[in-house]
């Protein structure tokens, strides 16, 4: 077995907003694979805090809703607390992303030869996004790679893994969504070697209710026109 392959040298960064309907189950799945999970609560009203806190996630709170890269910084900056922490994943809090992904993520970073595996969804055919989303997707991934240098095929997928050193590099700035162009400047600036994996986003029928499918695509490009 390889040294710290039972992941308790792993730190799972859930941001978390008003997502008390899956919340609990996301947490479960994780936990099932990763023992360290820090829910970061931006200010939920829904009761989500308690729910993560009782699904067995550590709960770090922020009083006002600060945006999802807040949430980031803040779980990065609780992880690196643990002296024993090798890597750091985030992983969205409403399902969408597969735990069996966040696992090859780390296990890329085992092989040694990289400081960040970033999930792409569009280096296989499993993500079914919708056309409008798609179009807004690669208009935003098109402005990531023209200004940070770095080339990718997924530039705002949420499910990523770092190492602790490359961590202690991504000092997010930006709170809102721009936070994802911040994060591949920031690996731009720091010159850290870095891959895409495959992995699969489930739109399901909860995230499509809520709207998140299309409109966080759409936040992207706003706060990407007004960073």
């Amino acid at each position: 077995m390889v040294a710290g392959a039972d992941n308790r040298d792993v730190w799972v960064v859930v941001p978390l907003f008003n997502e008390a309907t899956v919340i609990s189950e996301v947490i479960d799945g994780v936990l099932a694979v990763f023992p360290n999970v820090v829910c970061v609560d931006d200010g939920s009203t829904d009761g989500s805090a308690a729910l993560a806190a009782a699904a067995g996630a550590v709960v770090v709170r922020h009083p006002l809703n600060l945006g999802q890269g807040a949430a980031l910084q803040t779980g990065f900056e609780y992880a690196q607390l643990d002296p024993g922490m090798r890597y750091v994943v985030t992983l969205d809090s409403d399902g969408q992303h597969q735990v069996v992904d966040a696992l090859a993520l780390v296990e890329r970073l085992r092989q040694g030869d990289l400081d960040a595996a970033l999930g792409s969804r569009f280096l296989d055919d499993r993500t079914k996004p919708g056309v409008l989303k798609r179009i807004v997707l690669w208009l935003a991934i098109g402005f990531t790679n023209a200004t940070t240098g770095v080339k990718l095929t997924d530039a705002h997928n949420g499910l990523r893994a770092f190492t602790r050193d490359a961590v202690a590099k991504v000092r997010i700035t930006q709170n809102r969504m721009a936070h994802a162009s911040e994060i591949v400047s920031l690996i731009g600036r720091h010159r850290l070697r870095v891959e895409e994996i495959p992995v699969h986003i489930l739109y399901t029928d909860y995230s499509r209710a809520k709207g998140q499918s299309l409109w966080n695509s759409v936040n992207i490009l706003v706060d990407l026109m007004l960073k």
